[in-house]
């Protein structure tokens, strides 16, 4: 039941936004660690393929939870029918394929700016994640 309810919230979407802004966060510092590094190559996560594998999910999710024949429609159309867990689980193994290596030479302001849009991303899902928290808090213990 408690896993259910922590399911049907937007915990499981803020989860993943955490962990991914986390490994982003890592392999850019990294790429600012090795900046002088003859040869290296600068790494990236790319949040637009992250965006859109958890909008994916997050759509099938809504959609299953609305429609029971949304996953016939869905895989005529050539979509994902991934729901639920199995959706979020589809989001956090996109994380492992995403990772490239870029060619270019990127300046030390671009890795800092990157660093700062990630963590300020990190830091509304966390904020997010605690407002949730909180409101199933006082709805268990029915006080505000």
């Amino acid at each position: 039941m408690l896993s259910s309810l922590f399911n049907s919230s937007t915990v499981p979407v803020l989860e993943q936004v955490v962990n991914f802004t986390q490994a982003r966060h890592g392999v850019l510092a990294g790429n600012i660690a090795n900046l002088d590094t003859p040869g290296y190559k600068t790494r990236d996560l790319s949040p637009v393929d992250f965006q859109n594998e958890l909008k994916d999910a997050v759509e099938a999710r809504q959609h299953a939870a609305i429609s029971p024949t949304y996953a016939i429609n869905a895989r005529l159309a050539g979509r994902s029918t991934a729901t639920g867990q199995d959706g979020m689980n589809k989001v956090r193994e996109s994380m492992k394929n995403i990772l490239y290596h870029d060619q270019s030479d990127i300046s030390i302001e671009k890795q800092v700016a990157e660093i700062s849009k990630n963590q300020a991303q990190h830091n509304m899902a966390l904020s997010l994640m605690v407002s949730q928290f909180r409101l199933l808090k006082a709805a268990v213990s029915e006080r505000p």
